[in-house]
C-alpha cells in the first residue's frame, strides 16, 4: 500500500466516525433494532417536503376530488395502525397513465391514475397503499440515503464526475434521487409483509394484494421484457411474492380474526369510473415521428429510431444508443435573449455563435455553445438551442440538442430536422383529440368476458388488454349486472 493510499483511507474512516458521531443509531419504527442512519426523522421529513412539489410539478397531480378524498381517507385510516402514527402522511394522485405507486421519506405517498385504473377492487389497492405506508415507516428511504453516503464516501478521493448530456434534463432533487432507486429484495418483501399487516388490521382481504401481482406480471408479459410496468421496475419482485402474500394473509387474518374481511369491487369501480386511462393527447401525442400539442398548439417532428418521453414539464428525445439527446420545454426570460444569456449562465456555457431568424412564423433565437470540461476536454459537449416567441400566449419554447463535441458535427443535421420545422398546430382533426376513460358498464345477462367486450363494441385488438384491466381471463364467466371495465373516448 503507498503512502498516498494510506491517506485516503485515514481520511475515509475519519469521514466515516465523523457522520457516525453526527447521526449514529436509530431504532428503526418496525423492527425495534438500532440501526446506522445517516438521516434523522426531521430530516427525512424535510426532504420529503423539498422534494414533494417536484414531484408534482413533474408529473402534475390528477385533478379528481373524490378520487383524491377516497386516496386520503383510507390512507390516514392506515397510518393509524402503522408503526409511525405519528408521522404526518400525505396522499396524492399523479396525473400520468403509468402503472405505479411510490413513497418519499417523510410520509409522502403517491398513486398514479395509471395504477389506480389497473385495481379491481379496495382490497388490491389498500394491500398496495400499506406497502407503501410501509416503506416509510420501516424507513426504507433513510436506509437507501445511508447506504448511498457510505458509497459515495468511498468514492471521494479524487472522483471527478465529468459533465453528461442527461444533466440538460430535469434536474431532480435528493427526495426524488432516492424514490428512483430500486429497493431491496429485502425492503420489499419487508413491505409486503406490512402491506398485509395494516390492510388487514383495517379490514381488507389482503390476498386481494397478491392477485395484483398476477396483474402486473401480465402487463409485464404483454408488453415484453423489455418494457416491465413501472412498478416491478422500481419494486423487485421476489419469484414467490404471490405465494407470501396468501400465507401472509392467512396469517394476519387469524391473528387479528375480525373477519369477514373486505374486498368491495363494486365501490371500488364506482369510485374510479371515468378516470383518465392512457396517455392525454392534449398533453402532447406522436403520430409517424411528429410530435403534437394540442393545448398550445404546436408541433414538430423527431429523428426516425429516436425514441421520445413526453411529461409535463419537458418532452426528451435520444436515440437508442444515448448519443445525443433533444429536450423541448419552457423556457424561463421575458426575452428570447434574456431566456439564452440565462440558460449560458445556469450551466456556465462558452458561447460559439448565436443568430436571430424566423421560423415557420415564430421569432426565433439561436446560440451554439460548449460546456468544457477542464479535467478531460475530450468529454466536452456542444449544444445548439433555439427559442421560439409564441405571441399568443407569452411563452417561450427552448429545443436543446446535445453531443459529445467530438461527435456534434455528425447529430447537428438531427437536431436541426426537429428546430426548423418546429410550427404552429393548424389541422383540427390533430387539435381536437381526447383522451380516453375508464367506463364502468354492467353486463345484463351472465356471459363470458369476451362476449361482455363483444356487447359493448370494445376492439378484438385490445381484447387481451381489457381482459388484464379487467384481472379477469377472456373466457371467465360473467353474472347477470356484474360490472366490468371498458373504456371510451371522452367527449366533455
Amino acid at each position: 500500500m503507498s503512502l498516498k493510499s494510506k491517506k485516503v483511507v485515514v481520511y475515509l474512516t475519519s469521514l466515516f466516525c465523523i457522520g457516525f458521531l453526527l447521526y449514529g443509531c436509530y431504532k428503526n419504527p418496525v423492527t425495534g433494532k438500532k440501526e446506522l442512519s445517516f438521516m434523522s426523522e426531521e430530516k427525512e421529513k424535510a426532504i420529503g417536503k423539498q422534494s414533494d412539489p417536484e414531484v408534482v410539478a413533474q408529473f402534475g397531480l390528477y385533478e379528481d376530488d373524490k378520487i383524491q378524498q377516497f386516496i386520503n381517507e383510507k390512507g390516514q385510516e392506515m397510518v393509524k395502525v402503522s408503526h409511525r402514527p405519528n408521522l404526518d402522511f400525505e396522499f396524492k394522485v399523479l396525473n400520468s397513465p403509468v402503472v405505479n405507486a411510490f413513497a418519499l421519506p417523510g410520509g409522502y405517498v403517491y398513486f398514479t391514475r395509471g395504477i389506480l385504473a389497473h385495481f379491481n377492487n379496495e382490497a388490491e389497492f389498500a394491500g398496495v397503499l400499506g406497502h407503501e405506508i410501509g416503506h416509510v415507516t420501516a424507513r426504507h428511504g433513510a436506509e437507501q440515503y445511508t447506504n448511498q453516503m457510505l458509497s459515495q464516501i468511498g468514492l471521494i478521493a479524487g472522483l471527478v464526475l465529468s459533465p453528461t448530456v442527461r444533466q440538460f434534463a430535469n434536474e431532480i432533487s435528493q427526495g426524488i434521487q432516492l424514490m428512483m432507486l430500486s429497493n431491496s429484495r429485502e425492503n420489499e418483501s419487508q413491505s409486503d409483509r406490512l402491506g398485509v399487516e395494516y390492510s388487514t388490521k383495517v379490514g381488507y382481504d389482503a390476498n386481494n394484494m397478491a392477485e395484483f401481482f398476477r396483474t402486473l406480471e401480465r402487463l409485464g408479459d404483454q408488453s415484453g421484457a423489455s418494457e416491465i410496468p413501472t412498478f416491478l421496475s422500481t419494486h423487485p419482485n421476489p419469484a414467490d411474492r404471490h405465494d407470501n402474500v396468501h400465507e401472509l394473509a392467512a396469517e394476519w387474518q387469524s391473528k387479528v380474526n375480525e373477519g369477514p374481511y373486505e374486498i368491495d369491487r363494486g365501490d371500488y369501480l364506482d369510485i374510479i369510473n371515468g378516470i383518465m386511462y392512457g396517455e392525454n393527447p392534449r398533453e402532447g401525442y406522436v403520430e409517424n415521428n411528429v410530435f403534437y400539442h394540442p393545448d398550445l398548439r404546436f408541433t414538430f417532428p423527431f429523428p426516425n429510431g429516436w425514441k421520445l418521453a413526453n411529461s409535463s414539464s419537458q418532452v426528451q428525445m435520444a436515440p437508442e444508443d444515448g448519443s445525443a439527446m433533444m429536450v423541448m420545454s419552457l423556457a424561463q426570460g421575458n426575452s428570447l435573449r434574456e431566456a439564452a444569456d440565462a440558460f449560458i449562465q445556469q450551466y456556465q456555457l462558452t458561447l460559439v455563435e448565436s443568430n436571430s431568424k424566423k421560423v415557420n412564423g415564430f421569432n426565433s433565437y439561436q446560440i451554439v455553445a460548449d460546456q468544457v470540461n477542464q479535467q478531460t476536454p475530450d468529454q466536452s459537449v456542444r449544444l445548439v438551442v433555439y427559442y421560439y416567441q409564441d405571441t399568443r400566449n407569452d411563452l417561450i419554447y427552448q429545443i436543446l440538442g446535445v453531443a459529445p463535441k467530438n461527435n456534434f458535427s455528425s447529430t447537428s443535421n438531427y437536431f436541426l430536422f426537429t428546430m426548423d420545422n418546429f410550427k404552429r398546430l393548424t389541422e383540427s382533426a390533430k387539435i381536437n383529440v381526447r383522451p380516453e376513460r375508464i367506463k364502468v358498464v354492467q353486463v345484463p345477462f351472465s356471459m363470458t368476458l369476451e362476449n361482455a367486450l363483444r356487447r359493448f363494441n370494445m376492439p378484438v385488438k385490445r381484447f387481451d388488454e381489457l381482459s388484464i384491466l379487467n384481472s379477469m381471463n377472456l373466457n371467465d364467466e360473467l353474472k347477470a349486472n356484474q360490472k366490468i371495465k371498458v373504456v371510451e373516448k371522452y367527449n366533455p
